[in-house]
């Protein structure tokens, strides 16, 4: 990475290294003021219509096994997501993307959690090898956001299941109080661009995709709009507060929080904590921990506090450098050596990104017509 002068917003912790960041005369960068913008917008409208849109799926799930699927991870906002649809009185069927990485502590939450609220788990295993070699194949492509495999899978196996069961609604824990600012589009990748995927592990891969859920643009298309299977943000319909929802979960739940978000997964935790900063300049803290700040659940030193420390301890570090060598078949060199190439864009390998701009730029056109 080139060493460069950091400019930090004055009221986030957003900076510099994020694309397309500017700052107004008081210092405030537009990630945080299109974030307030919106938040402010959304928590007038939505809790009014977190009742309608309860009766729709429980109409539109009339005499049907499940009337929703809702993906766990074993992190806190999903895990409150399938808590709050049981208390609407929904029927969800929980499903879960088990890629190879995930902590027994992400798995004792997960268990206890749908245990206690009665609720079915689907848990899809992706086959090891296969995984291993497409994780393989990204690092050889040197593209950013490895993580595009697991969160393209989870998303196939949802909207599968969906379409499966006869059901029209997900249920997500993306939220705009706790994910609001926008993650940088240098930061990571379009997640429906199987496409992409396809082309790296042709070019880089041993093996061919037979079991992966891969989920192309076109396959999202049309289940969103043929077969009708929506996402919902169910937690911005209410008044989600973060740190209250862990303590429910650690009351009721017996649930065992972790450090930092998405901590739930051994390869998350080591790619966004070490990975990312190392090898690409980036630290998704500054995102996650301005999304508090905006959102008024955190200040802005408490968050400048927390990004002095180092995401690891020395000792987790040590043992999570040498989990994933000796589970990716590495030696320290190899892993030494792709942390030191440079890096290069997901768009240089085939992709969908250029038709899912077209899209954005269509359905904003519509927007600003209505």
């Amino acid at each position: 990475m080139i060493n460069k002068e950091i400019k930090i917003c004055t009221r986030c912790v957003m900076d510099t290294t994020a694309s397309n960041i500017h700052f107004d005369e008081q210092g405030r960068c537009n990630y945080c003021t299109n974030f307030i913008e919106k938040y402010n917008h959304d928590s007038k409208t939505k809790p009014s219509e977190l009742e309608k849109l309860v009766e729709k799926i429980k109409k539109d799930g009339k005499n049907k096994e499940y009337d929703c699927i809702v993906g766990v991870s074993g992190g806190v906002d999903s895990s409150y997501v399938l808590y709050l649809v049981k208390q609407l009185g929904l029927r969800p069927l929980a499903t879960h993307m088990d890629n190879g990485w995930d902590t027994e502590l992400a798995a004792n939450n997960i268990a206890n959690l749908v245990r206690k609220l009665d609720v079915d788990l689907y848990t899809h295993v992706i086959d090891w090898e296969e995984y291993k070699d497409l994780m393989k194949s990204f690092f050889k492509a040197d593209v950013i956001d490895i993580e595009l495999l697991y969160d393209n899978a989870l998303h196939g196996v949802n909207y599968r299941h969906a379409r499966k069961y006869g059901v029209n609604y997900i249920l997500s824990g993306n939220n705009v109080a706790t994910e609001g600012i926008v993650i940088p589009k240098n930061w990571n990748w379009m997640k429906y661009d199987g496409k992409n995927i396809r082309a790296i592990q042709n070019k880089f891969g041993s093996l061919k995709i037979k079991s992966f859920p891969l989920i192309s643009l076109k396959q999202y298309l049309y289940f969103e709009h043929i077969r009708n299977i929506k996402r919902y943000a169910i937690l911005d319909y209410i008044d989600f507060k973060k740190q209250d929802a862990l303590d429910l979960l650690i009351k009721d739940f017996n649930y065992k929080p972790y450090p930092y978000k998405h901590y739930e997964s051994v390869f998350t935790r080591f790619y966004q904590s070490y990975i990312l900063p190392i090898k690409f300049g980036v630290d998704k803290r500054k995102a996650h921990l301005s999304s508090l700040i905006a959102s008024g659940q955190m200040t802005r030193i408490e968050a400048l506090a927390i990004l002095k420390e180092p995401p690891y301890n020395q000792r987790l570090l040590e043992e999570d450098i040498d989990y994933f060598i000796k589970k990716m078949d590495w030696t320290k060199a190899d892993f030494e050596a792709y942390l030191k190439k440079p890096e290069i864009a997901h768009n240089e390998y085939a992709s969908d990104i250029k038709l899912y701009h077209k899209l954005q730029e269509f359905n904003r056109k519509r927007q600003l017509k209505k």
